[in-house]
Parts: C-alpha cells; sequence; structure tokens
C-alpha cells in the first residue's frame, strides 16, 4: 500500500530511494545496477523495493469517513 519505510526483514531504511529507484526505472534503466547505485546490496532489501505495488489510490476511494 504505502512505500515501506524501513526493510520487513533487517530494518534497514530503504524508503527515501523508492521514488528515485522507480523512476530510473521507469526511464528504462536496468533496476539491478540502479540498486547497486542506490547502496541497496542485501537482498531482502532489494526484493522489499522491487515487489511493492502502490494501491494506495485504490484503496482511497474506499475510505470510511
Amino acid at each position: 500500500m504505502i512505500v515501506p519505510v524501513r526493510c520487513f526483514t533487517c530494518g534497514k531504511v530503504i524508503g527515501d530511494k523508492y521514488y528515485e529507484f522507480k523512476a530510473r526505472v521507469e526511464k528504462g534503466e536496468d533496476p539491478e545496477k540502479v540498486l547497486d547505485e542506490l547502496g541497496i546490496e542485501r537482498y531482502c532489501c532489494r526484493r522489499t523495493l522491487l515487489s511493492h505495488v502502490e494501491l494506495i489510490d485504490s484503496a482511497m476511494k474506499y475510505r470510511v469517513y
């Protein structure tokens, strides 16, 4: 739903790197190289960024007041 601030497994802060990662991958860069350049080395952190799906916009349609 919301970009994870920390890796679920190890607790490293990765939330600040998500939007740069997303923008560079959408421009056509290789995700592996982008993660390396951003300093995301652990496979658990890489998994968290690679597998994140933004669902907040579709979930907001069903919010309760």
